[in-house]
């Protein structure tokens, strides 16, 4: 099975194009969701932010941030930081889609933007940005084994997901919550086509429609 192939067939369905195009202009920034196939398995790649930082110092990450004014669209946004991040050259990655964007607690609106890198790739992390570089079988964001959820919290959509990931490659312990979680168990119920084994608060048949009227709705109070 071309499981690469068939990712990417998947994904590129739920690619928003220009369709929030009307959307109030709100300040922009971008992640980029890696993904790779090991062993036959799909992964994703995730950082750990310095303990230098002003902001979500020490936090698991995907690489991205704020968009800069040299940069075209979310797509530019989310490239240029994972090269200033992680060292992954622009041209190594195929981008797949963008997803619907989610304004985070700081009033930033934040688009996924999903691209493919190749599994020999050797990040070289910034260290004025970047502690530490790991990657997470995606399925991991669909098991209830290492997951626990907040409800009610403030500022969140219904649940705060958190997960205790352990990288068997460093025996390293990972704390991933907040947005990066979320963010991270949409991708794997759009490629996997799984139901998470844990309650989520947007129809795994359809979690787009979930996240489009999450925005609206935030939007129309602008």
């Amino acid at each position: 099975m071309h499981v690469k192939e068939d990712i990417i067939a998947i994904l590129e369905q739920f690619d928003i194009g220009n369709k929030l195009s009307s959307l109030p202009v709100l300040p922009k920034a971008s992640v980029l969701i890696p993904l790779m196939v090991k062993n036959g398995e799909l992964h994703t790649m995730m950082t750990l932010r310095s303990k230098e930082l002003r902001t979500s110092a020490g936090e698991v990450c995907f690489p991205g941030g704020k968009r800069d004014p040299s940069d075209r669209d979310d797509v530019d946004t989310a490239l240029r930081e994972a090269e200033e991040e992680i060292g992954l050259p622009p041209e190594d990655v195929q981008v797949v889609c963008r997803l619907v964007p989610i304004i985070n607690k700081s009033g930033l609106l934040v688009t996924p933007v999903v691209g493919f890198i190749d599994e020999s790739f050797c990040p070289c992390p910034n260290p004025a940005e970047v502690s530490a570089v790991f990657t997470v079988p995606l399925d991991f964001f669909t098991s209830d084994k290492d997951h626990y959820a907040t409800h009610g919290v403030a500022g969140t959509m219904g649940m705060l997901h958190s997960f205790h990931f352990v990288d068997p490659d460093s025996g390293s312990q990972y704390h991933i919550w907040g947005l990066t979680a979320m963010f991270a168990i949409l991708v794997a119920v759009l490629a996997l086509k799984k139901k998470p084994d844990f309650h989520v608060a947007f129809d795994p048949e359809d979690p787009i429609s979930f996240f489009q009227q999450v925005l609206h709705r935030r939007t129309s109070k602008l």
